[in-house]
């Protein structure tokens, strides 16, 4: 099994049919001060295996600020059933919503493990609003 995608959005969702919805892609905010928490992120990832992927999982995530300081992680169990006998192909959308601490200013990283084995990172830019964005605009 491996990580085809991971992103941060303001929403995501699977429709009736197994669509993989996501509204808002983002990889970076503006924080009116520090330490703040930016409020239910959803990391969204599309997970690729094969039949013999089929069972349990685990699946973890590690927060690190940018001092490389871990400030919460978090691992769990994804059960995977066999597919019909005609798919070969297992296409697993995983969506996890979660509060984002930001206790400075930089770039954060999401590192992400399946069965153990680093899969992946997604990196956050969080900036103060006073901080000049590239071209010397400043947001307000």
């Amino acid at each position: 099994m491996h990580l085809a995608f991971a992103l941060f959005a303001d929403s995501a969702n699977l429709s009736q049919e197994g669509k993989l919805n996501i509204l808002g892609v983002f990889d970076a905010v503006q924080v009116a001060q520090f330490p703040s928490v930016h409020p239910r992120a959803h990391l969204v990832m599309r997970l690729k295996g094969t039949r013999t992927d089929a069972g349990t999982h685990s699946v973890g995530f590690a927060w690190v600020d940018p001092h490389g300081e871990e400030l919460w992680n978090s691992t769990g169990q994804l059960e995977i059933g066999a597919p019909p006998a005609v798919v070969n192909e297992i296409d697993m959308p995983l969506i996890a919503p979660m509060d984002l601490p930001l206790n400075m200013p930089g770039v954060f990283t999401m590192t992400i493990r399946i069965d153990g084995e680093r899969q992946g990172e997604l990196r956050l830019h969080a900036r103060d609003v006073s901080t000049p964005l590239p071209g010397g605009a400043l947001v307000s």
